[in-house]
């Protein structure tokens, strides 16, 4: 059979190869992100993931040469075998983080394997080309030309257009189907060299249905995984191009989750909001103009609107659908007092780094309400150049503060913002309440000028003059040595090591 002369179509070799590197490349993009939001740690997870992906290809590659006869049906075969083990990959991390302790031994049996698998691809096809063409050379280039093509367009469909859209669990059912599909192609053009074609073009058939029943019902695979990782019954289920956002509700306690992270509860949320807006309204002099960079829920400009004295509250939030969802979602607006429509607010969607970096507008508070530190793209907002742009939008009395994490649980994290921030303030105060929801909590108050604290002249559910100095007072177990702790810049950002060393034990 392999001795027969095929009339090689080109076109099909460069589109199979193309489809091909894409998928494996959206596979390795897959399982990355989906350790990083599951384990944390995004750097040691793409790394451990390109690393192993690539030395399973290496080993792919290599037995390769042990493969001789019948190199379509072993084409099609490894198509198959891909196919389905990345199609089900997302599936099975989320299912084995749910109900087993086993999470990071199968996510490595998947890379391997599926790495070996697409290692021997190439090779594969390179050989069917060397028994079947007179122009060997002129084809091998195009395939590796269109091997590195489909490797960049995967990078960029992935977190640009499949991932946003359809999440971790649809995208990877669709790109198995891709390759299910590459391997139905190959049996149908080249059935004159396949053995047992008719079986063989059985079973691809079947299951190429089996993965698009499963690429079909994604979405609802989706919800009922996202049932197994919350507590409560999820309300809303919301895949934007920066986040995962998700709302959950038991009884009246309505919670909403970034990337799986908790933001607030409905139940205490009241306690946090109180500590991160009054205390730095307290420290400043003048309350004209307010920066909230974060907080798309509205809630701290909820608290920011008992001040008659302000003019102008400016909310920059770099995702759109957060702070639409905000603004005109029943639950959450009720939850607001619907501050996201009040005349005084005016709504930026863009970067926050990027916002402090050009505005030339002086504020008289800076409110800074971000997510915990734990990736790259949330650290550069814990660094000294950010804390450099935050003061240089602050009036010469103006007052700043920023969430910190847990002074309790993440003790480095919460000093190494301390100490990063007194790098560029002349007075940081730490400070510190507990919330139920969260446990003990921390923010770091910081200003130039001699500000003196003003008694606090607003209504508040949980904020009263005795629980406000208790906060400012750290116990024993929640203080560390500063010169133990690195400031965290851009260039070696100590503070998501420690945060991840931290949170490990959370």
């Amino acid at each position: 059979m392999e001795n027969k002369k095929v009339k090689f179509d080109g076109k099909l070799l460069l589109v199979t190869t193309l489809l091909i590197s894409i998928c494996s490349i959206i596979y390795e993009l897959i399982i990355s992100s989906i350790s990083s939001y599951l384990q944390g740690d995004s750097v040691l997870q793409f790394s451990i993931t390109i690393g192993l992906y690539m030395s399973a290809m290496g080993i792919g590659s290599y037995i390769s040469k042990y493969i001789k006869n019948n190199l379509f049906n072993k084409f099609i075969l490894i198509e198959m075998s891909v196919g389905i083990l990345g199609g089900f990959s997302s599936l099975i991390l989320f299912l084995v983080n749910i109900y087993t302790d086993i999470y990071v031994l199968i996510m490595y049996i998947l890379i391997i394997l599926i790495g070996i698998f697409v290692g021997l691809e190439i090779p594969i096809l390179t050989r069917i080309i060397e028994n079947n063409e007179s122009n060997v050379r002129k084809n091998l280039a195009n395939i590796f030309t269109f091997d590195y093509m489909g490797g960049l367009i995967g990078s960029i469909l992935f977190p640009i257009l499949l991932f946003p859209k359809l999440g971790f669990i649809t995208t990877a059912f669709l790109v198995g189907t891709i390759n299910i599909l590459v391997a139905l192609l190959i049996v149908l053009k080249y059935k004159e060299y396949i053995k047992k074609y008719k079986l063989i073009r059985l079973i691809s058939i079947i299951i190429l249905i089996i993965i698009m029943l499963f690429l079909c019902t994604g979405k609802l695979i989706t919800n009922k995984i996202e049932e197994g990782l919350y507590r409560d019954d999820v309300i809303l289920s919301k895949q934007t191009a920066y986040q995962k956002i998700v709302m959950t509700k038991h009884k009246d306690d309505i919670r909403l989750f970034l990337d799986g992270n908790l933001q607030f509860s409905s139940s205490d949320e009241y306690r946090y909001h109180e500590a991160l807006v009054h205390i730095p309204m307290m420290y400043a002099k003048n309350h004209n103009r307010v920066l909230i960079l974060g907080g798309g829920d509205g809630l701290a400009v909820r608290e920011i609107l008992k001040y008659n004295d302000v003019k102008q509250i400016v909310l920059v939030d770099i995702d759109k659908e957060m702070t639409n969802l905000c603004t005109n979602d029943k639950q959450i607006s009720k939850l607001n007092n619907n501050s996201l429509n009040n005349e005084k607010v005016t709504i930026i969607n863009e970067d926050g780094y990027m916002y402090v970096k050009d505005n030339k507008e002086k504020f008289d508070v800076i409110i800074i309400d971000f997510p915990d530190p734990n990736n790259e793209s949330l650290n550069k907002l814990y660094t000294n150049v950010f804390y450099s742009y935050i003061k240089a939008n602050l009036t010469p009395n103006g007052v700043m503060v920023t969430q910190s994490t847990s002074p309790y649980y993440a003790k480095k994290s919460f000093w190494c913002i301390n100490k990063t921030i007194n790098s560029q303030f002349n007075t940081v105060i730490p400070y510190h309440l507990q919330v139920p929801s969260f446990g003990d909590w921390g923010f770091n108050l910081a200003f130039n000028d001699g500000n003196e604290r003003e008694k606090l002249e607003v209504e508040t559910q949980f904020l009263n003059d005795e629980n406000i100095n208790s906060m400012f007072v750290f116990g024993n177990d929640e203080k560390i040595e500063l010169d133990k702790i690195e400031e965290n810049n851009m260039f070696k950002p100590s503070l998501i090591t420690y945060y991840n060393e931290e949170v490990q034990n959370w």
